[in-house]
């Protein structure tokens, strides 16, 4: 028994340790390259080494060397393939193998305690208290965050050789950070790795972006999330100060008056809807979308996101109940506003990337209305409407975002039409995606959908029918994209860029095909999740009421 439990907090651990290690075992690769060895900062700033790429827009664009196929012309030595080769093994390996213990740590999970499992404590540094564990709700965002990393790596697989070793890395770290922000159980270790996923986010973008925008989309990414976390950062100070501690387990039985729960909710609130994000604090997402490179692309929708909805989870509810329910009409307000702007936003949009990126935004709307319905089936459907969120929209980014672009270098939605006739497995796979997006049964967003605003039905009609109309302006969105890009013809040549291409390749399929299977089985066989969900949902309810 003392063996099992020595194990036991090994594996958490592991997950957060494995990664590292693949940082150092990638660190001396390539060290001989002036290419891939240079300053990472150095090529934040630097403005050569650009590319002429045809057809985005009605001419050419100059975009930077990390577009694409990311070449750049460059008389210095190169790292050889095979060492490229190796380190994208390296870090798909290491990232596999982080997935293959968090299935087991699943395996291992007790679905009915409600306690923290896989605890570990170390309290022996008088200003660092790190104790990590998991529970029913932690634990599905960490393998959340295992299952998507993997595809991170391949998705750019073939297009990034530039500092390649520094793109891998900071996909580790990355990895890293945000499985740590799901498994810590003290509150400013929580703010501090909630806040870290930015810096290799903000190099992810300004490094590997799609054009000169990209400066402006990481500098808004860092900035905007940045300037809202300062507020808890004081809420997260003054809770210190008066308590002592900062560990969610005492903290759970620390009584705050309700005056001072609304001042520490609301610093708290704010820094969470920048990151979900709500209306009006959206602008950052759909400019980084935008610009982030593929992989970039999938880690923000698929988990980024998902933090402030954890945020909600683990602080807000349980540790300012009473503040919860006297901002409810607040969040109401905000989070349906969300959903109906995000919605008609993306109705007009024109590029593929931020068509996707705004239907992000819609979306997580429904998941905060959901968080705060104050009732089972709200809160474990906005946690099945975030997790199917994290399957389906990276699903879409690698459709739009890397099958297609790749082959066409544009995002236009003008410019394409009849794509069915020219990939016509890709069409398929994408209007299944399309499908799922749009919350159709059998799938993990339909159970989702449903049980969110049946949760927000119960407690507020209005409000849900006002969040359910996402449900019709997503269908209209979704399907209009898919239609105007897969069917139809120019009748003027001129406009024509599409020519000769093949269909998706089978690296492609293989990214797409664990999205389409975990989708459609969970939707299926919802329990897998709900299982481990009802005693920790329970119990974050019980301790509202």
């Amino acid at each position: 028994m003392i063996l099992n439990k020595k194990i036991f907090f090994i594996m958490i651990l592991s997950l957060l340790i494995i990664p590292l290690i693949g940082v150092l075992m990638l660190i001396p690769l390539g060290s001989n390259s002036n290419t891939d060895s240079g300053s990472i900062l150095g090529s934040v700033f630097s403005s050569g080494n650009t590319v002429n790429f045809k057809a985005y827009g009605t001419s050419s664009l100059k975009a930077s060397a990390s577009d694409t196929k990311y070449s750049e012309v460059n008389s210095s030595p190169s790292p050889k393939v095979e060492e490229l080769e190796l380190m994208k093994k390296i870090a798909l390996f290491v990232s596999l193998l982080n997935l293959l213990i968090s299935i087991y740590m699943w395996f291992q999970f007790d679905n009915n305690s409600a306690n923290y499992q896989f605890v570990y404590e170390f309290n022996s540094l008088n200003f660092c208290h790190f104790h990590v564990g998991v529970d029913g709700i932690s634990l599905y965002f960490v393998l959340l965050t295992t299952f998507i990393t993997p595809i991170c790596i391949l998705s750019n697989w073939t297009d990034i050789t530039v500092k390649l070793k520094y793109f891998l890395i900071s996909f580790l770290i990355l990895e890293t950070l945000q499985i740590a922000v799901f498994v810590v159980l003290d509150l400013f270790l929580f703010y501090i790795f909630f806040e870290s996923v930015l810096i290799p986010l903000f190099f992810i973008i300004i490094i590997w972006g799609g054009s000169n925008n990209k400066y402006r989309a990481a500098f808004l990414l860092f900035l905007y999330t940045l300037a809202g976390s300062l507020f808890m950062l004081l809420a997260i100070l003054y809770i210190y100060q008066n308590t002592g501690s900062t560990d969610f387990l005492l903290l759970s039985l620390t009584d705050i008056s309700l005056n001072y729960q609304k001042i520490l909710w609301l610093a708290f609130f704010i820094s969470f809807a920048f990151k979900t994000p709500l209306f009006p604090f959206h602008i950052w997402l759909f400019r980084a979308h935008a610009e982030a490179p593929l992989a970039g692309s999938i880690i923000l929708a698929a988990v980024i996101l998902k933090l402030a909805s954890y945020g909600f989870l683990r602080v807000l509810i349980p540790f300012f109940p009473d503040a919860c329910l006297f901002f409810l009409p607040l969040i109401q307000t905000i989070a349906a506003i969300t959903v109906i702007y995000a919605s008609l936003s993306t109705l007009r949009q024109i590029d593929n990337k931020q068509l996707v990126a705004m239907s992000s935004v819609a979306h997580m709307g429904v998941v905060v209305l959901a968080l705060f319905s104050n009732n089972i089936q709200g809160i474990e459907g906005g946690i099945l409407l975030g997790i199917s969120h994290g399957f389906v929209s990276p699903a879409l980014f690698i459709c739009v975002g890397g099958i297609i672009y790749s082959r066409y270098h544009t995002r236009i939605i003008k410019y394409f039409k009849g794509l069915v006739n020219r990939m016509p497995l890709f069409t398929t796979l994408f209007f299944v995606f399309i499908l799922f997006n749009t919350a159709i049964p059998l799938s993990l967003n339909y159970l989702g959908e449903f049980l969110s605003l049946t949760g927000v039905f119960l407690q507020s009609p209005f409000i849900s029918i006002l969040g359910a109309s996402g449900i019709v302006l997503s269908a209209a969105y979704s399907i209009w994209v898919y239609t105007r890009i897969s069917y139809g013809s120019y009748n003027n040549p001129v406009y024509e860029i599409m020519g000769t291409v093949k269909d998706i390749n089978r690296r492609e399929y293989f990214l797409l095909l664990p999205l389409l299977i975990v989708t459609l089985v969970l939707g299926i066989l919802p329990n897998i999740i709900l299982d481990a969900l009802h005693v920790s949902v329970s119990s974050v309810l019980y301790n509202i009421i």
